[in-house]
């Protein structure tokens, strides 16, 4: 229980006794309680204190009382409501049973006709309430509880309620009223006065993801959620899901359409349309344009030319920035087949301090690897090859645009180029891995190292100094990307710890080696302009005012740009900025939407499935070839799902909080393995591939111990393990589930070792 929780208790002794907390939300905290007088279990639910705060007793009681008239077989009751010292609380009844949010993250997907059938009743629902003027501004799945299959709106117009007691200081609780995922544009934006038809886009919103198994608009923070829903048409339903009759599909296109005007002005009307197998959409402008599925990679880089602060919004960010608007331009660079850019899990581009040229990794018919750097002046027509850098990654340019540093692999060679051509130098040999650097003030470069320490070292010298070392015990794996500030005080890092979905931004203080975690994303820069850019693991390019004396954010982040390609392999943001304020970046899918194909071995490739796209990741198929085990990347991160290739749909394995992956099938073919979980959780897990179990930690990892992957011997005995114990490289190792506690050393030596591969007859 919290801590107020006894001064709560004792302050409703006369009225009502907690007996335990349910959860948790953004305005309020949920407690099962006793209703003294009427003898019954109630759902009380009170407000945060410091939204109390705000709101005031007297106010928000007088606003709630507004809702507790509304009755209705699909709506939740209101009981009652007050204030107890300080506490502002409202009571309803305690229901037995899930909410709809439950039971979507168990199945993911419902049945159409269920998913119908539940829409059809909330419509009702918010018909009835809408007829009394109440609006309910936050229908989501949390929202719905599902009592013997049928649904009850909760939270009635407790938003209103709070936002009406709060007048014009919402801003000062922090609170946004609405779920991003679920909010009309005209309630993203900020408009007051909503009507009806906000509630329908929600409820559309909500229908979408019961059907699709995803919310419409998805994003890794607040920001890139919004700007989706004002920006993006969502995908029809029906091309995620075949399946989903037209008039389905059509209906829930017009509810989500952009525009009040051009949606159901009723909610009746939306569950009207759900059940009217003739009804179509009247026009085709809501119809979004098909999706190309993924986006292949294209020889092109989009070029803007502008101060990065004010590409793509314009005056509002020039507010913000207390700068005058400026002119944005906007080009697309057609780089020629033979210079394309080459695909490798790390930086492709930079682009140097004055913004004249640009340095990427392209083809190399020389070298066994097929890659080397192409340099091209911005006025130029086509790129030239860079001599002597025949498998070359991560380039950077020095300080002064003179020099091009670049990595060989992992671990490999630090080396350096001038770029107006001559001798290359090898800095580092064997030592350094490809995941960024940067030239300091100081002269120094800063590079990652195979033990992910961050590391510096003189162009001229031989000693390499250790600036920063990650820290096992919270997950740290890796500091990579490192871009010095202009100042010399601090380097700000990404810090790895399992996946693209969990990277984190942080600063690094050069004299100490403290470690200051500011922003969830991938690699960052920082510009002249006092800001620091960096990409979400979805290709939103975000902008925050920094301080690089105190070395912290002195304001909030907004949205500059999105559609970044990101690597989710590495957690590269491909993009890359110059200090007069260019920014060029590879436009491309941050997810990674793809579609999953078998291949011949004559190499002739046929869809899997040809309408399913998804954010795929690892995939593993069944022993009997009739299922696929694989990894689906959404709003709550990567989990692992299985899918029956005999018409049968998506299942949930993985739940829970933390980033699961690298799934691998049990020699059975009942269960499938993998890897993953919270911190404090986290290690190796099998469950049956029907989910008729609970998932078991197939192995529970050492202190600082991190597992890759894992596959089984054909016996099922013995896991075979990829793992790094901290300060190590990675070995394999195995493990007997039921025998050994630790893990054992199979293979340890100087270098990485990858992928193993249990052979049949091991």
């Amino acid at each position: 229980m919290s801590e107020i929780t006894p001064r709560l208790a004792a302050a409703l002794a006369d009225r009502y006794t907690i007996e335990r907390e349910l959860g948790a939300g953004g305005m309020a905290t949920v407690y099962l309680a006793h209703d003294v007088k009427h003898n019954r279990k109630v759902a009380l639910k009170v407000l945060k204190p410091d939204l109390a705060a705000v709101l005031g007793a007297e106010r928000f009681v007088q606003e709630i009382t507004t809702t507790a008239a509304l009755q209705h077989p699909h709506i939740l009751p209101l009981y009652d409501s007050g204030e107890a010292d300080t506490f502002l609380y409202y009571v309803m009844p305690y229901v037995e049973g899930e909410t709809l949010r439950d039971k979507l993250d168990r199945e993911k997907q419902l049945g159409i006709e269920e998913a119908v059938r539940l829409t059809t009743d909330v419509a009702d629902a918010l018909e009835y309430a809408h007829g009394q003027n109440v609006i309910h501004r936050d229908i989501k799945p949390e929202n719905i509880l599902l009592h013997n299959g049928r649904p009850l709106v909760a939270d009635f117009g407790i938003a209103l309620a709070v936002s009406a007691a709060a007048g014009g200081r919402m801003t000062e609780t922090g609170l946004s009223l609405g779920t991003p995922h679920y909010m009309s544009p005209e309630q993203a934006t900020g408009d007051r006065e909503l009507d009806a038809r906000s509630d329908v886009y929600s409820l559309g919103a909500m229908v979408y993801e019961m059907l699709s198994g995803e919310p419409p608009h998805h994003g890794n923070t607040v920001q890139a959620i919004i700007a989706r829903i004002l920006s993006e048409d969502p995908p029809p339903v029906s091309r995620q899901r075949p399946a989903v009759p037209a008039h389905v599909d059509a209906a829930v296109r017009k509810a989500l359409d952009k525009t009040p005007a051009d949606r159901f002005p009723t909610a009746a009307k939306f569950a009207e349309a759900l059940g009217n197998p003739a009804f179509t959409l009247s026009h085709t402008a809501a119809t979004p344009a098909a999706p190309a599925g993924p986006r292949a990679r294209q020889p092109a880089i989009a070029i803007a030319l502008a101060a990065v602060a004010v590409l793509a919004i314009g005056a509002a960010v020039a507010g913000w920035l207390r700068t005058t608007p400026k002119q944005v331009f906007r080009v697309s660079m057609a780089i020629h087949e033979d210079a394309a850019l080459t695909e490798q899990s790390t930086l492709r581009i930079a682009m140097s301090p004055d913004g004249r040229r640009i340095v990427y990794v392209g083809p190399a018919a020389s070298s066994p690897l097929n890659r080397q750097l192409w340099l091209r002046e911005l006025d130029a027509l086509s790129a030239r090859p860079v001599l002597g850098t025949e498998g070359a990654m991560s380039p950077f340019f020095s300080r002064d645009g003179s020099a091009i540093g670049f990595f060989t692999g992992e671990p490999g060679d630090l080396r350096v180029v001038p770029t107006d051509g001559g001798p290359v130098r090898t800095i580092v040999t064997g030592g350094a891995d490809p995941w960024g650097g940067d030239w300091g003030p100081d002269g120094r470069i800063y590079f990652t190292g195979p033990d992910g320490h961050l590391l510096r070292i003189s162009p001229g010298g031989t000693t390499i100094d250790t600036v920063a070392t990650p820290d096992r015990t919270k997950g740290e794996l890796e500091y990579d990307f490192a871009h010095v500030l202009p100042n010399g005080k601090g380097a700000i890092v990404e810090i790895w710890h399992s996946s693209v979905d969990d990277a984190t931004i942080a600063v690094v203080a050069l004299a100490t080696g403290a470690v200051t975690t500011l922003a969830q994303g991938v690699n960052a820069r920082y510009l002249p302009t006092g800001h620091l850019v960096w990409v979400t693991s979805d290709g939103m390019l975000l902008a925050a005012p920094f301080d690089i004396d105190g070395m912290t954010f002195t304001g909030s982040s907004v949205l500059i740009e999105q559609g970044i390609a990101v690597d989710p392999d590495a957690g590269a943001g491909q993009f890359a900025v110059s200090e007069t304020g260019n920014l060029i970046y590879e436009a491309g899918s941050a997810t990674g939407v793809a579609q999953l194909h078998w291949v011949t071995r004559q190499g002739e490739a046929t869809p899997v499935d040809p309408d399913w796209w998804g954010a795929f990741g690892y995939v593993a198929l069944s022993p009997d070839g009739r299922s696929l085990a694989l990894t689906l990347s959404g709003t709550d991160g990567t989990h692992v799902w299985v899918k029956n290739l005999e018409g049968g749909g998506l299942l949930r394995l993985a739940l829970g909080a933390g980033t699961f992956d690298r799934p691998t099938w049990t020699p059975d073919g009942t269960s499938v393995t993998y890897r993953g979980g919270s911190a404090s959780e986290r290690g190796i897990w099998t469950r049956r591939a029907d989910a008729s179990q609970p998932a078991e930690r197939t192995a529970a990892l050492p202190e600082g111990f991190y597992a890759d992957e894992a596959v089984w011997s054909p016996d099922g005995t013995t896991l075979v393990i990829r793992g790094q114990r901290p300060g190590t490289m990675r070995d394999i190792l195995v493990l007997r589930p039921g025998t050994d506690t630790v893990p054992r050393e199979l293979i340890a030596t100087a270098q990485e070792e990858y992928s193993p591969i249990v052979s049949p007859t091991a």
